[in-house]
């Protein structure tokens, strides 16, 4: 069955507060939604960036897989990594072929009328998930009341929260956000910490000591994500696990990450890498090497495949996607008791609602 021309649209959401990590402030979120059609049935996928990545999906990689077999994933990725050589993979170019694989992904099991998390062989129902958010933008009582909701509304039993904030210029009111929230969650939670690569390497691990004071397990990019000696550097001296990955455009990224030794768990983005065929070969790599990896960010994008994954550590609930998800599709996933469970429905279960949500299309 052939692929018809993929139809691409670009919506921009703006934030429900404003939002800043340690390297970062925004007030929208952009999602570009790939649709894919053959016969009678719809793929559809997505990636969070700038309107610049529908222009480039719609442009460059659309005519690519027009008339390719339905079935064929491997060679419409294939086509599309080898087209984009000169325009270079990571960025834009990488997150439109994630969205234009996800959707391809979505319709092949629409078409085999299977759940997605089936055609690729669930070896997991349900899929560990953690609330992710606090952003260094927020009160102290906003704070709370997200935490709250998550670990006592909605049983999920890991959080993560923003640090490093003025790229590491505030480390007092780091540690007291960390306190704060470990003060929220109790003590039975595990509770994860992000610097978004804000500090440097010895401040990293002066804080990462007062994160371990605090029960905090999981520090996520402690330092730049480039900067993979500092990480190594940092993993060696903490006794909490340190994470990174996010920026993974391909999977010589993941190579040199594993084979660096920086990380203990491995954070894959299939909006970002390449889509579900990067991120199950990102997740081979990583198991290949003695590791677990945990999806980052768009939920509903990794939750079928996240099943498939026997290294799998949990995905990342985190907040402005799963508004998004949520406003934009029918279908979405219920996070209560700390799991969502991708293995019901066709495909990977959503469906997009045009109409209502149109107001917030740009493109």
């Amino acid at each position: 069955m052939k692929l018809r021309l993929p139809v691409v649209s670009v919506y921009t959401v703006p934030t429900d507060a404003p939002e800043a990590d340690g390297t970062l402030a925004w007030n929208s979120t952009t999602v570009v939604i790939a649709e894919v059609t053959a016969g009678d049935a719809t793929g559809t996928g997505w990636t969070y960036g700038p309107a610049a990545v529908g222009d480039f999906l719609r442009d460059h990689l659309a005519p690519l897989v027009e008339g390719r077999d339905a079935l064929d994933i491997p060679a419409a990725h294939e086509a599309m990594c080898r087209a984009i050589r000169n325009a270079g993979r990571p960025g834009v170019a990488a997150c439109a072929i994630s969205a234009l694989d996800i959707a391809l992904w979505d319709l092949k099991a629409r078409l085999l009328e299977l759940p997605l998390a089936r055609l690729l062989g669930a070896c997991r129902d349900r899929v560990p998930v953690y609330g992710s958010g606090g952003f260094t933008t927020y009160h102290d009582t906003h704070l709370a009341a997200q935490l709250n909701g998550w670990v006592h509304g909605q049983h999920i039993p890991r959080v993560k929260i923003k640090i490093g904030q003025d790229w590491g210029r505030a480390v007092p009111r780091d540690v007291a956000r960390v306190r704060a929230a470990r003060q929220v969650i109790g003590p039975a939670a595990e509770l994860y910490v992000d610097a978004n690569g804000a500090y440097t390497r010895k401040q990293a691990i002066r804080v990462g000591h007062t994160l371990a004071e605090n029960g905090v397990g999981w520090f996520e990019e402690p330092v730049s994500s480039d900067d993979l000696t500092g990480l190594r550097l940092v993993r060696d001296a903490l006794v909490c696990d340190v994470t990174a990955g996010e920026y993974g455009y391909d999977l010589p990224y993941f190579a040199r990450m594993i084979a660096a030794g920086a990380v203990d768990c491995l954070q894959i983005d299939a909006t970002r890498c390449g889509g579900l065929t990067e991120f199950l070969r990102a997740a081979a790599l990583a198991q290949a090497h003695g590791l677990e990896v945990s999806a980052h960010c768009a939920p509903h994008a990794h939750a079928a495949a996240a099943a498939a994954l026997p290294n799998l550590r949990h995905i990342e609930w985190f907040h402005d996607h799963v508004r998004v998800e949520d406003m934009f599709f029918d279908g979405a996933l219920d996070p209560t008791g700390g799991s969502v469970t991708p293995t019901q429905g066709i495909g990977h279960g959503l469906t997009l609602r045009a109409e209502e949500v149109q107001q917030y299309q740009v493109a």
